[in-house]
């Protein structure tokens, strides 16, 4: 069996891209479509009900796409609302359970850091998944919320003193816990790694959500003979709702490199919620 219809990615902004990164890593042949909702973003300031609503219209959006899997990318919706994925057509999969599993697989003291959104944080996802796994874990959380405007505003340099300052600050807490792992729980963070590797030290295992939801994807595919027939590289079309000018700059620092494929504008608002 094999199936060449393309992954679907969607996130509220652009952060999502870290995650496509990591796809496009691992299953180089595959094709791809990605949202970003970027004329709702955040959606982590809105609430609940709102946060399902536009899930449900961006899962409208790539059904119409004929994609064979969707990924939210987003850490809200993965947060606040993956259950909209349930009843879809094709399989579904968001990134906080599999960062949550990995961070349990690898603990040696069960002292396990989550770095997010406020709303992420707020949700206790993260938290609520390891304990599942680990009923005696100790779980710290810390909202980070101006490492996204950081990381989109290009300041993600080893060496930035803005960047690096503002992370000192948020990690102190999580350093004083001892903790061995630390969960990236928002796509933006992956950019700035290696600051945060500096600052929280080689003791500490950091998990990157994209890796983990990558790697998720490949086994499932391969599990279920989705994967694509063609072993050229994959396709890769974008998709966004507002701000399509400054697209290029921002993909480029999420995905580490200029991007290719087409770019184009989608009027959200016509893609209602399916389920």
């Amino acid at each position: 069996m094999s199936d060449s219809r393309p992954i679907g990615v969607f996130d509220s902004g652009l952060g999502g891209l870290t995650v496509m990164r990591e796809l496009i890593k691992v299953m180089p042949n595959e094709n791809i479509v990605y949202f970003g909702d970027t004329g709702r973003v955040p959606y982590g300031a809105r609430g609940r009900d709102t946060i399902i609503k536009y899930a449900k219209q961006d899962e409208s959006f790539l059904l119409s796409k004929d994609v064979k899997m969707i990924i939210a990318a987003c850490g809200t919706v993965s947060s606040v609302a993956p259950h909209t994925g349930a009843l879809l057509p094709v399989p579904f999969m968001e990134v906080v359970t599999h960062a949550a599993k990995k961070a349990a697989e690898v603990t040696k003291n069960r002292k396990i850091g989550v770095i997010a959104t406020p709303a992420t944080v707020k949700s206790n996802a993260y938290k609520m998944r390891i304990m599942e796994i680990l009923p005696d874990a100790e779980v710290f959380q810390k909202d980070c919320p101006l490492f996204v405007p950081l990381v989109e505003s290009g300041w993600i340099d080893r060496n930035d003193p803005i960047t690096v300052n503002t992370a000192q600050r948020y990690l102190k807490g999580l350093k004083e816990q001892s903790i061995d792992v630390l969960i990236m729980g928002c796509t933006h963070y992956p950019v700035i790694t290696d600051i945060i590797r500096d600052i929280m030290g080689e003791g500490v295992t950091l998990v990157n959500v994209g890796e983990c939801t990558a790697k998720a994807a490949k086994a499932y595919i391969e599990a279920h003979g989705l994967a694509n027939p063609n072993e050229n590289i994959g396709t890769h079309h974008y998709f966004v709702s507002d701000r399509m000018e400054s697209f290029s700059d921002t993909a480029s620092i999420l995905m580490g490199s200029s991007i290719t494929g087409s770019v184009e504008l989608v009027d959200i608002d016509h893609f209602k919620a399916i389920i």
